[in-house]
């Protein structure tokens, strides 16, 4: 414990405050208190010229929009803050730091998105600007209807001869009407792959085919009325 003691008693003791040093630790206390006081008076003046300009905005049927000169974001939160309360748009736009500025909308009168990137990107914005992109819009979609109609129509052609009639010169009009029926009763059986469906006969042999089918029909329908010659 003496060695302890001794120890301790041989360190350096804080140096010990001064009144002269209170007393400009105190001033100093007073005049930061005192700016901030300022501060906060010029910041409520501030915000009632805000208020102000705000309720002549609403009450002026002409203004559609107000634009506020460029300001640091403590300033542009307290017009944030009083548009909210006068229900009123109220958007940044600008580089912060540089330009940072805000623009009030009256409700019934709110940017269109266009307007909203438009004056993001730092370009002018009017009325004969948002015309043309009216009309553009207008056009594209024109464009696209009647692009949409000329593929139904292609989905919906129908020729202008039957199928059936296309050969009806070559193998006469029964034979024609019995492949037709041939062909519709081979779709009742359901689907199948699309390589069962193509005929791997050449054309000659499909012709030749279809007029050894169109004698024999008519072989038989000589037969027939013969056959019926003979009974009478």
């Amino acid at each position: 414990m003496d060695l302890l003691g001794s120890i301790l008693n041989s360190m350096d003791k804080p140096p010990s405050v001064s009144d002269k040093q209170k007393e400009l630790m105190k001033k100093q206390r007073e005049e930061q208190q005192k700016r901030q006081k300022i501060e906060a008076e010029r910041l409520k003046r501030f915000r009632e010229k805000v208020e102000e300009k705000m309720n002549k905005f609403i009450q002026d049927d002409s203004m559609k929009q107000y634009k506020f000169p460029s300001m640091d974001q403590v300033h542009r939160s307290i017009i944030h803050d009083v548009a909210e309360v006068a229900n009123v748009w109220a958007y940044s736009f600008g580089e912060e730091g540089i330009d940072r500025y805000i623009m009030i909308f009256k409700r019934e009168y709110g940017p269109s998105e266009d307007q909203l990137n438009a004056l993001r990107r730092g370009e002018e914005w009017n009325e004969e600007i948002a015309k043309r992109l009216t009309e553009e819009r207008e056009r594209q979609a024109k464009e696209e209807e009647e692009a949409a109609k000329s593929r139904k129509r292609k989905q919906d052609f129908v020729p202008n001869s039957n199928y059936k009639d296309k050969y009806k010169h070559l193998i006469g009009e029964e034979a024609a009407l019995e492949a037709a029926r041939k062909t519709e009763a081979n779709s009742s059986y359901g689907c199948v792959p699309s390589e069962n469906k193509k005929d791997q006969r050449s054309i000659e042999q499909t012709l030749a085919d279809i007029r050894a089918k169109k004698k024999k029909l008519e072989a038989a329908n000589a037969a027939a009325e013969s056959k019926d010659n003979e009974q009478k």
